[in-house]
């Protein structure tokens, strides 16, 4: 075994996960080459898998946890939150997502092919990135930022920019992405005003708006 690998087993860090830090931290007194020969070694010993520069994770026989695709996507990608069809599946509104995790940044979007598997991550400007995401534990003492169902809605009508209210109405949730009425009348707007305040899309405004209002009709 390669002593980059013994080091990171004894560390344990949770899911396998760590990245150039963790390394200096480990080797403080090795040069910057030592360092990258430790990795390349790990690497050829298929002990080790890089996931992006300066991000990896041990290989499944050497780790004692998985590491969780929604945290992974953060350590990818960042600032980020779980968003889209991945945050829906997540909360059971639209069918199992592919081995796919989809987030939003403010940042440029960005995708990533990984052997833990694909991770897409668009932009949507906001003012409050946060607005409308929840911090979740999504497995024991793992946490990752999430959107909310209508943060998740109002990120993808954000992407898709032909869809409206007046065009679309609820067809767009329930035809399109296959949300049952029943989950739309139990969505939550407490976090409706500062999803608005922060996309600043009027487009988006006027479809959040008529949802609520056929949302609460409905009720």
């Amino acid at each position: 075994m390669q002593t980059l690998t013994e080091h990171i087993m004894k560390l344990a860090p949770p899911g396998g996960l760590f990245n150039e830090t963790v390394i200096a931290n480990l080797f403080p007194n090795s040069s910057t080459g030592a360092k990258t020969l430790l990795v390349h070694r790990a690497s050829q010993a298929g002990e080790i898998q890089r996931l992006r520069p300066g991000l990896f994770v041990l290989a499944p026989p050497y780790r004692k946890t998985e590491p969780h695709p929604f945290v992974l996507a953060a350590s990818l990608h960042a600032p980020s939150h779980v968003s889209l069809e991945s945050a829906l599946a997540w909360r059971g509104l639209i069918p199992e997502a592919v081995y796919h995790v989809s987030s939003v940044t403010v940042e440029r979007s960005r995708e990533f092919t990984t052997p833990l598997g694909v991770f897409s991550f668009l932009r949507v400007p906001a003012l409050s990135p946060r607005a409308g995401v929840e911090t979740l534990e999504v497995a024991r003492n793992t946490w990752a930022f999430i959107a909310t169902p209508l943060r998740a809605i109002a990120d993808l009508l954000y992407l898709n920019k032909n869809i409206s209210w007046r065009q679309d109405g609820l067809s767009y949730l329930t035809e399109s992405l296959r949300i049952e009425k029943e989950d739309l009348d139990a969505l939550r707007f407490d976090v409706l005003d500062e999803i608005l305040e922060s996309l600043r899309s009027r487009r988006v405004c006027a479809y959040l708006k008529g949802l609520k209002g056929a949302v609460s009709h409905a009720g």
